[in-house]
């Protein structure tokens, strides 16, 4: 008996990790499915559309077989607004970008979200940021301007712009998530993003909708489906597992994302792009190891750290 319930753990912390890993398949695919659809002249807001009008169905049975529809009522609906507001740039960027950069380097670039969170933090909670981690906070932004290449003729501006968009959309999300987290949890907050993202999707597609072929219709839908399904993942991750066992494993999708970058269009990723990322990721893994210690010095007065993945996909 005390062998199996020393096991537990352990256990738990592979399922957790088994989440994690087909969390990141599941949003690489969707990221593909972006570029896919973009390039046939879907326009994103009407990606956007699909992608949070059919992600309900996941999101609904998920809700329904564990905390039950009550779930949905919020004491903070100017909070939940906040964080929709921002989340959706974030979403409305990411999404521009793979349109203009390879999958891999919109990939890459969106690693920077957890640098952006820690300045954003200190700035807007002031929460205490020790020399450590800013000291990561500026390597990490090394790494950005190495993948970025700043160099004439080698940056694309817009692209890589849009990609740091959404990693601020992503950082600022998560800025709020904390703001709310308190009152709300993790399905409340997930159910009035997506219906967000389907009213500003319904919106943007008013003023220019292209109907879709059978294919990329079925991919439409197909994107959508996989999105709740990640975010699904991404919550029982977080469910069975510590943060900081399954978080590192979010750099996961970089190789995923690299895979079907090569099969569906053949890319190659750059040197630099691959030697930037990992120095993010490098970063991104520090901070979570300062802010899970700090955390833990002030537990339990203070909230659980929120994923910091799961924002605007």
């Amino acid at each position: 008996m005390t062998s199996a319930a020393s096991q537990l753990p352990h256990q738990r912390n592979g399922l957790g990790i088994a989440y994690r890993v087909m969390a990141m398949a599941c949003m690489a695919c969707l990221s593909a499915i972006v570029k896919w659809t973009g390039e046939r002249g879907v326009p994103v807001f009407e990606i956007i559309l699909f992608r949070n009008l059919f992600a309900f169905a996941p999101l609904g049975l998920y809700i329904w077989r564990t905390t039950g529809f009550s779930v949905l009522k919020t004491r903070r609906p100017l909070g939940h607004l906040t964080r929709s507001a921002i989340g959706i740039f974030g979403m409305v960027c990411g999404f521009s970008a793979v349109q203009y950069l390879p999958l891999t380097s919109a990939t890459a670039l969106n690693f920077a979200a957890p640098l952006f969170m820690t300045a954003l933090s200190a700035l807007i909670l002031h929460e205490p940021v020790g020399r450590h981690r800013w000291g990561a906070v500026v390597v990490g932004f090394l790494g950005v301007l190495i993948m970025a290449r700043p160099e004439p003729g080698h940056m694309n501006v817009l692209g890589v712009s849009l990609a740091l968009g959404g990693a601020v959309g992503s950082a600022g999300a998560m800025v709020a998530i904390r703001q709310i987290a308190a009152t709300e949890k993790g399905p409340t907050i997930v159910f009035y993003f997506t219906a967000a993202g389907v009213l500003l999707g319904l919106v943007g597609s008013a003023f220019r909708w292209v109907t879709p072929d059978p294919v990329t219709l079925g991919l439409l839908i197909l994107g959508g489906l996989i999105g709740g399904v990640g975010q699904l993942l991404l919550t029982e991750a977080l469910r069975v597992a510590p943060v900081g066992v399954v978080a590192p494993f979010d750099y996961i999708q970089l190789i995923w994302a690299t895979g079907l970058g090569f099969l569906i269009w053949g890319e190659l990723p750059q040197p630099a792009t691959l030697a930037g990322a990992l120095v993010v990721a490098a970063s991104g893994v520090y901070i979570l190891h300062r802010e899970l210690a700090r955390r833990r010095v002030l537990a339990p007065a203070a909230p659980a750290c929120p994923d910091p993945t799961s924002a605007t996909r």
